[in-house]
């Protein structure tokens, strides 16, 4: 295992229903309505097919304008409390100490995850992501596989040797679709198992050790 790749939105902090939150705000400030329902089917997905699916339930902008509005709002819910995931901040000091590579792979505006990446640096007094890779910076959002690809060239490694972790089923068909050991930990929406080698409830305790062990298991069984 050479590197480990993180989704932010539901995997880091639990920003899902700040998106949530902001989605029902933009459609209602047009007199429309967005059902709960509604929102979960976004959960994961490239936030301007989530602009095109607001837009036509009546919020009238353009579908740049609907994504920054939308990531605007989130940010600054964020910068009022960070919804940090269990043990998520304890596995990045463990990942810290032993030296390997993370990167940030979301479908969130960059600014967002560049955001979130500070939060991370301040609470652990040192800089986690050797690279972030953002919904505007792909062609094709999750579930492409193009973003976990985009994320191990820029670390340097195959993204074959990289364990990535994902809460919705749009980015676990992404990251496995990539070719990375995939762990999915399922928190707004479902994951269907056939995209993920590995199902946990959190990663409450979890070390490097755990996701190494999930990696050279999965691999044996790939190569066997």
């Amino acid at each position: 295992m050479q590197a480990v790749l993180f989704d932010m939105d539901g995997t880091i902090i639990d920003s899902e229903p700040y998106w949530m939150i902001a989605e029902r705000e933009l459609v209602e400030s047009f007199g429309g309505t967005w059902s709960e329902e509604q929102a979960y089917a976004l959960v994961g997905s490239g936030l301007w097919n989530s602009a095109s699916l607001l837009r036509a339930a009546g919020v009238d902008l353009e579908l740049d304008d609907i994504v920054h509005r939308l990531s605007d709002r989130v940010l600054a819910q964020i910068e009022e409390a960070v919804p940090w995931r269990p043990g998520v901040r304890e596995l990045f000091t463990s990942l810290l100490d032993a030296g390997i590579p993370c990167a940030l792979v979301t479908m969130s505006l960059r600014k967002n995850a560049e955001a979130l990446a500070r939060a991370v640096a301040r609470e652990l007094d040192q800089e986690v992501f050797q690279a972030i890779v953002a919904g505007d910076d792909v062609t094709s959002p999750k579930p492409n596989p193009e973003a976990y690809l985009t994320a191990a060239e820029a670390l340097g490694v195959d993204c074959r040797s990289t364990v990535a972790l994902e809460d919705s089923a749009y980015g676990a068909a992404s990251a496995f679709s990539a070719g990375a050991v995939t762990i999915g930990i399922p928190l707004h929406v479902g994951i269907p198992e056939s995209s993920v080698h590995v199902m946990w409830s959190s990663l409450e305790g979890v070390t490097v050790d755990h996701l190494r062990e999930v990696w050279r298991t999965e691999r044996m069984v790939g190569s066997a």
